[in-house]
């Protein structure tokens, strides 16, 4: 039997498949029937407004901005959502 090792633990490789391939599933059925943007009030209410705001001020969001509105991406919003945070890092 095929296991993988980690710090912490070995996990049987079907287990290490079995749990990738559901968190895959997951994150497709959650961004299945997102729109290609969003408002900054949309995006504030799907991330919350400290981390939208954060990834801007940190390079990993850029807004659209048109007359009187701006948009985010939700490919981008949903990518700085999936990375690893380092709050500590100035």
């Amino acid at each position: 039997m095929l296991t993988l090792d980690f710090t912490d633990k070995s996990v049987p490789y079907a287990t290490f498949i079995r749990d990738v391939a559901s968190e895959v599933v997951r994150q497709l059925k959650e961004q299945r029937d997102d729109p290609e943007t969003v408002s900054q009030r949309k995006a504030y209410a799907m991330f919350g407004r400290g981390n939208v705001d954060r990834w801007r001020r940190q390079g990993k969001v850029t807004p659209c901005k048109r007359p009187g509105k701006m948009e985010y991406f939700v490919a981008e919003l949903r990518k700085a959502q999936r990375t690893q945070q380092d709050y500590f890092d100035l």
